[in-house]
């Protein structure tokens, strides 16, 4: 027997705890007087090795986050780009944590499977025994604070060189850390030191990467290293929230208002020509609602049912899994003069581009809004961009086109994109 260097299973039957067992073997054997570790050890080892490569990952309560208990395509009801969007992140994720090659970058909203994904990934990488550290941004800078205090167990350079060094790293939440200049440099050198050595790296974000510096975003945005996808997917700890830009959009209030609830008001006593206009208008824009294209605009005085059409534009939508942006545009101007308050969370830049890139906007009562200059050419710059880019609009107004803003009548006068309609029915009282 060879001697024993550690102890193994006490009830293995093969070394009978020792750990190691030796060759049975003739002396002029070259396996003479050698020893190998005993099966029962290696496994004990391996478990010892695992548990420690855990408590190095920072893991920690993530540790449950796997492949196994992720849904490739998300709830039920996603919309088809929803779930494909998820279902291609869900295998490019594991093709990566297979293959543990090049970058992987995660982006799309809150809640939508980045962490799980980007979790699941170091989960698998430790248990195939590579070392991986998982840290969310603000972490990992408060971990490089930390190390200039005394009271730590490694000094800074030893921390900052494990996080730039590491086998697999793993950053979650990209986009969040205070931006200071020291933040900003710090996480520069850790992204360029492994791009230029091409180590195994993950990020996610719910940030545009127009926001991020631009050192980074070049770095990030290498089609020769990074794998990109971003997730479509609604949050899934809020799966009521299925209308779509939570923070801007209404659309959850006029959930009632559907093709199907839609009155023709026969019962009325309107004339002939009201009732015409209300039908043309239900036709058309039910035809939009199945393939939202160009522009729409509907004219009427208040409680015509222009608002009503417009909704069940967008809740058609929404039950297809294309949520649109719907927002009455006195609070969108709200909206964008919240981003200059000093504590907002969202930059004036970012909050327009989401509004004005919306894949289908629906703009509710356009004509309300105060006339300020700054109103008057931030809903213009608006409606021009939208214009340039031919991209899906609704629009609702009390008022008639030629009281509008002559440079957003140019716009909606253009007959190759934009289909005006009046509604001529008076507004409606219950009646």
């Amino acid at each position: 027997m060879g001697t024993a260097y550690g102890s193994g299973d006490p009830d293995c039957p093969i070394c009978h705890g020792i750990g190691y067992v030796g060759y049975v073997v003739p002396v002029d054997d070259p396996l003479f007087g050698r020893s190998e570790i005993c099966r029962c050890r290696i496994s004990r080892v391996q478990s010892q090795k695992q548990a420690l490569l855990y408590q190095l990952s920072n893991l920690g309560a993530l540790s449950d986050l796997t492949f196994d208990n992720f849904l490739p395509r998300g709830r039920v009801g996603l919309g088809a780009s929803q779930a494909n969007s998820l279902e291609q992140a869900f295998n490019t994720a594991q093709n990566f944590a297979g293959m543990q090659r090049g970058w992987l970058l995660l982006t799309g909203n809150y809640g939508c499977g980045k962490t799980h994904l980007a979790a699941a990934i170091a989960n698998q990488a430790v248990r195939m025994g590579t070392p991986t550290i998982f840290l969310t941004v603000p972490d990992l800078l408060d971990w490089l604070r930390f190390s200039f205090s005394a009271v730590g167990d490694l000094g800074y350079e030893e921390r900052f060189n494990e996080i730039r060094n590491a086998p697999l790293l793993v950053m979650d939440d990209f986009g969040t850390q205070s931006s200071t200049a020291w933040a900003e440099e710090k996480l520069f050198q850790i992204i360029n030191a492994r791009y230029i050595n091409r180590m195994p790296t993950v990020v996610t974000s719910n940030r545009d990467l127009e926001e991020f510096e631009g050192r980074i975003r070049s770095r990030l945005t290498d089609p020769g290293l990074v794998s990109h996808v971003h997730i479509e997917a609604p949050d899934f700890r809020n799966p009521t929230d299925e209308f779509g830009h939570p923070e801007l959009s209404s659309l959850g209030l006029h959930a009632r208002q559907t093709f199907g609830s839609f009155s023709f008001r026969k019962d009325e006593g309107l004339p002939r020509e009201d009732l015409n206009s209300l039908k043309e208008a239900f036709e058309v824009a039910q035809a939009f609602a199945e393939r939202p294209k160009g522009w729409l605009s509907i004219h009427g005085t208040y409680g015509c049912g222009k608002t009503h059409l417009a909704a069940a534009i967008g809740n058609y939508q929404a039950s297809r899994g294309q949520p649109p942006l719907f927002v009455v545009v006195p609070d969108l101007l709200d909206y964008l003069r919240a981003a200059f308050a000093p504590n907002s969370g969202v930059s004036l830049d970012k909050r327009f581009n989401e509004i004005r890139t919306a894949r289908l906007l629906i703009l509710d009562d356009l004509g309300t809004q105060s006339a300020t200059p700054w109103a008057r050419e931030k809903i213009y710059q608006l409606f021009n961009y939208r214009y340039n880019a031919e991209l899906p609009t609704v629009i609702t107004s009390a008022a008639h086109p030629d009281e509008l803003d002559q440079r957003l009548l140019s716009r909606m006068s253009d007959r190759r994109l934009c289909r005006l309609l009046f509604i001529s029915a008076p507004g409606y009282t219950g009646k």
